[in-house]
């Protein structure tokens, strides 16, 4: 019996090791073709020419750092909006939890298109829809509605694995108010479960297409469509520049947090 159990454990760690193997192919095979692509943009000879031409391209530049600012702008809206709401859920009324995350999934059921339409008509005829700046806004706040889902579940996450009624009564007992427990004690606290949900937020707000479009916005994803119908291996090379930007600047999240969560092991 225990040479069928063991002989059945090895079936199944081959079988584990051909799954990863499977994935890292599935991912790892149309990451090297889009690469090799790339460096056919001169006949006969592999080179970096799509490269050179697309970091050349002023328009690269611009919409690359607008969307980078849009991201950076919809994590500390969305961190503003949900951390404060979580805590307040979860100190004073646990019972709501299940409603205010039944309205923060709401993002996966209402498409991009119905959501901004849905912004358009609401906001028509004020302020917002009469300047570039207006629209910019409407769009970081539909951005930060599609966020809800990834930050509020990791800030609920990582409020449940902290005391927070022992942390609040323990500051009041030091004479501390709502808005110095919000943002010296719980904030801290929930950091890194923010840059986890801010990982995700990234990634979608780097990437993002329809809103952007639909709004006339010269983000990221409006640019790369464009080229894409433009040209032949620059878009290759702009998707190879853009995953590796947008995997730097989540490992420079990534370091931030760290960096967070260490110091405050230390403060401890």
């Amino acid at each position: 019996m225990f040479r069928l159990a063991l002989r059945f454990g090895w079936i199944r760690r081959i079988l584990l090791a051909l799954f990863f193997v499977a994935v890292a192919l599935y991912f790892i095979v149309p990451l090297a073709a889009t690469i090799q692509f790339s460096l056919q943009a001169k006949r006969g000879e592999l080179g970096f020419t799509a490269y050179a031409n697309v970091l050349q391209a002023p328009e690269f530049a611009d919409s690359f750092s607008l969307s980078l600012r849009t991201a950076l702008l919809t994590i500390v809206v969305s961190s503003l909006l949900i951390v404060p709401t979580a805590y307040w859920v979860q100190l004073k009324i646990p019972r709501a939890r299940s409603l205010i995350e039944f309205f923060t999934l709401l993002p996966f059921v209402i498409p991009a298109v119905v959501l901004v339409f849905g912004l358009i008509r609401a906001y028509n005829g004020t302020g917002l829809t009469d300047s570039s700046n207006g629209i910019y806004t409407i769009m970081v706040g539909a951005y930060v509605t599609l966020s809800f889902p990834y930050v509020y579940r990791s800030v609920d996450n990582g409020l449940q694995s902290i005391k927070v009624r022992t942390l609040t009564e323990a500051a009041q007992s030091l004479g501390a108010g709502w808005f110095t427990i919000l943002f010296r004690v719980i904030f801290p606290n929930v950091f890194v479960s923010i840059i986890n949900g801010a990982f995700i937020t990234f990634a979608i707000v780097m990437g993002e297409f329809t809103i952007a479009s639909l709004l006339s916005q010269p983000t990221f994803g409006p640019y790369l469509y464009q080229l894409n119908s433009a040209k032949v291996y620059e878009p290759s090379a702009l998707s190879i520049l853009s995953l590796g930007l947008t995997w730097l600047c989540i490992a420079l999240i990534q370091m931030i947090g760290r960096r967070s969560g260490q110091a405050r092991t230390t403060a401890f």
